[in-house]
């Protein structure tokens, strides 16, 4: 191994040397492809690809992170289940419908990047990413491309720093006992004098053709080390919990930058409500609001961000209810017509907003191009497919029964993330 690279908190450093030579590249295009495998048959967790974590499907973190790195030309899911292929699409990938020979339990993954490659003989770099690592950003995968691209390796894996001491289990006979594997147990170091170890954290594999062809991790290869909080790996549900907290942390949400967001549109039925509608002999018409809800909406607008409540369609309310509504919220009810879109920008245009400082919250199909188009957007857990696979945050709470809280909840988190990494990067441009 010839040159690792290091992330720490102040940047990029090259730890280099060591004498093997670099095989420098030739300078012809090659073309670079990000490839994520997702069988549909896991057995730990089913169909945990796209089990929903922290409001995006799981393989929706790697999609975002490969598709916006702008390394690659083309980003692909490796999958045999429909659904799957569904939500690899709806989050910018093609799909590989890979052959029953590489889906058995048995299969390698080794086996199906292979088949990839034998399929798509103008790929000529393949970055083999792990769907269940949330944390990956872009950046990780430039600099690690870059040891490909600019330096000559040939394989480059992704790892993470560790201080564990390690013993060995050693069976004689009937009895049980052990050994060290990496100290002396006479002199045992301090963590502030030993290095650690090196432990592959699964995030990426990067590989040429070639090495494919021979075996993963041949030829000249590099390591990339990431730090310990983007090091997240789910293999058993009890991970779950832990990952979701960690992913709103460290995870990465997108090129637009959360702060942005100055409106919430939030249509009433199916969202602030459950999409009923109660009527009464007399022929008035009611609907239940839950009051976590309505404390969401208050939370934002404590925070400076508008929040209009919106109805369009056949679910149009009376004038009344409007009224009630918005005494009740301190929001703005407006009523849309069947061009919900084109009503959405005129609002946006009288506040001279755009796209990315617009949170909306929607229910079906009517919504889908307000959902693709907003910097942030959500849809309850029992909204359509359609809608689902439009949003970029799917609510574990259905409509009329906290959806809204948690969707303002999150809108907060992410303007306090963001807010967080501006300071961060104050106090960096500011070191010296």
């Amino acid at each position: 191994m010839a040159v690792a690279r290091k992330r720490t908190l102040s940047g990029l450093e090259d730890v280099i040397d060591r004498k093997t030579k670099i095989i420098k590249d030739s300078g012809e295009k090659r073309h670079i492809a990000a490839l994520i495998l997702a069988r549909g048959g896991s057995k730990g967790i089913p169909l945990k690809n796209i089990k929903v974590l922290a409001g995006v499907p799981l393989i929706g973190w790697v999609l975002r992170a490969a598709v916006d790195s702008k390394q690659f030309d083309s980003v692909w899911v490796s999958t045999d289940h429909d659904d799957i292929e569904k939500v690899a699409k709806a989050w910018g990938a093609q799909v590989h419908r890979r052959s029953p020979e590489v889906s058995k339990d048995s299969s390698s993954s080794h086996d199906t990047i292979q088949e990839f490659a034998r399929l798509n003989p103008e790929v000529n770099v393949i970055c083999h990413i792990q769907a269940t690592s949330p944390c990956l950003h872009p950046f990780h995968l430039k600099e690690a491309l870059e040891l490909i691209t600019n330096q000559g390796f040939t394989s480059v894996f992704a790892v993470a720093r560790q201080h564990h001491f390690r013993w060995q289990e050693v069976k004689k006979g009937g009895s049980v006992a052990t050994k060290p594997l990496n100290l002396d147990p006479s002199h045992r170091p301090r963590r502030q004098d030993w290095d650690g170890e090196l432990c592959e954290n699964g995030s990426f594999y990067i590989h040429t053709r070639a090495t494919i062809e021979k075996g993963l991790q041949g030829g000249n290869w590099a390591y990339y080390e990431m730090l310990p909080e983007y090091s997240v790996d789910i293999d058993v549900d009890i991970d779950w919990p832990v990952a979701e907290q960690r992913v709103l942390r460290f995870g990465y949400f997108g090129l637009d930058k959360p702060e942005m967001v100055r409106l919430l549109l939030c249509n009433v039925s199916g969202c602030l409500t459950d999409g009923r509608v109660f009527i009464s002999v007399s022929g008035e018409e009611m609907v239940s609001v839950n009051t976590r809800d309505t404390m969401g909406i208050r939370m934002l607008q404590r925070e400076g961000v508008e929040v209009i409540l919106i109805s369009s369609g056949e679910d149009l309310l009376t004038k009344a209810l409007a009224d009630k509504l918005s005494q009740r919220t301190g929001c703005v009810v407006r009523q849309l017509g069947m061009d919900i879109q084109g009503e959405v920008k005129a609002m946006m245009d009288d506040r001279d907003l755009d796209w990315k400082e617009i949170a909306y919250m929607g229910n079906d199909a009517p919504d889908v191009d307000c959902l693709n188009l907003a910097g942030l957007s959500a849809v309850p857990r029992d909204a359509p497919v359609v809608a689902i696979n439009a949003a970029k945050y799917s609510c574990h709470n259905v409509a009329g029964l906290g959806a809204v809280r948690e969707f303002s909840e999150h809108i907060l988190l992410l303007k306090k993330k963001a807010k967080a990494q501006m300071e961060q990067d104050r106090i960096h441009r500011n070191t010296f």
